[in-house]
């Protein structure tokens, strides 16, 4: 299934701290785009109790009276642009309840919200987005809530960034970077860091790349390859500087094979404010 035919539902996660309203703009211009429906999803995950199920029947009742009515707002705020939405709350674990709505509703997309460069850091923000990447049978996008802010925020109209690399998540990756570029008629960049030892024998890894993922220069997408040397975390940040894209496409392997906690996606998810869509490998429509 291509990332068009499965983005027919998008699923976002809301917080009562407002995180949500950078990622619902990026959720609605795809849903109006795609002609997707949004599910807003919600956990009830009381961080000062040790269980959902330790929760007093008093409080649990008055903070699921407080995510209804904030989730209801937005849906009349979304009804207005004529998109569906469908809302849904659940206790538990929020990765967990996630993917669970996200394999419910047969998701082609699951968009979540980060505190951006004065959020919470790498650790919890990788976290929770590797769990997501790790389970979740579809693409997730992460936006930072100042995605819009400082001197690297996109530029209006700004290309598709697209940082290639040869895993098993490329084709899928490079598929719905076009689509994107092709939708919202941008220019896709694609990046590639190249290794020492190909530097030192001149090769050029754009026409291969591009023969071997069909992006070809002269169709319906304007594309663009750029080349910078060095490690994939310093040629991405440098591309993103450069370009000011609106949204960063990186193919996500579902088992790490980085040193640490977490792999380069998840760390540009904590230090750039671009939003994020990691794309895992073998998307299949999900089962019932």
């Amino acid at each position: 299934m291509s990332f068009k035919e499965g983005l027919k539902t998008i699923v976002v996660a809301t917080n009562p701290e407002g995180e949500q309203e950078a990622a619902l703009e990026y959720a609605r211009k795809l849903a109006g785009a795609y002609g997707a429906r949004i599910v807003l999803a919600h956990s009830l995950d009381p961080m000062e109790y040790a269980t959902v199920d330790g929760v007093p029947g008093r409080v649990l009742r008055k903070m699921n009276e407080d995510a209804r009515n904030a989730l209801d707002k937005i849906a009349c705020r979304l009804l207005e642009e004529a998109i569906p939405s469908h809302s849904e709350i659940r206790q538990g674990a929020v990765a967990q309840m996630l993917v669970d709505v996200a394999r419910q509703y047969r998701a082609g997309l699951i968009v979540i919200g980060t505190r951006g460069m004065d959020g919470v850091g790498p650790l919890l923000v990788g976290s929770l987005a590797e769990q997501l990447v790790r389970l979740a049978p579809c693409p997730v996008l992460a936006v930072a809530a100042d995605w819009n802010a400082g001197p690297y925020r996109p530029v209006p109209g700004g290309p598709v960034l697209l940082a290639m690399e040869k895993n098993e998540a490329a084709q899928e990756a490079a598929a719905a970077a076009y689509s994107l570029a092709e939708t919202f008629d941008r220019t896709l960049v694609v990046l590639h860091a190249r290794t020492a030892a190909e530097a030192s024998a001149f090769l050029n890894p754009c026409a291969t790349t591009r023969e071997e993922f069909g992006i070809e220069p002269g169709g319906t997408v304007s594309v663009r390859c750029v080349v910078k040397d060095g490690a994939p975390a310093d040629a991405i940040a440098a591309a993103i500087a450069q370009f000011h894209p609106s949204i960063l496409v990186v193919g996500v392997k579902r088992a790490s094979e980085t040193p640490g906690p977490h792999g380069t996606a998840f760390a540009l998810l904590a230090s750039s404010r671009v939003p994020v869509l990691c794309v895992p490998p073998a998307m299949q429509p999900v089962e019932a």
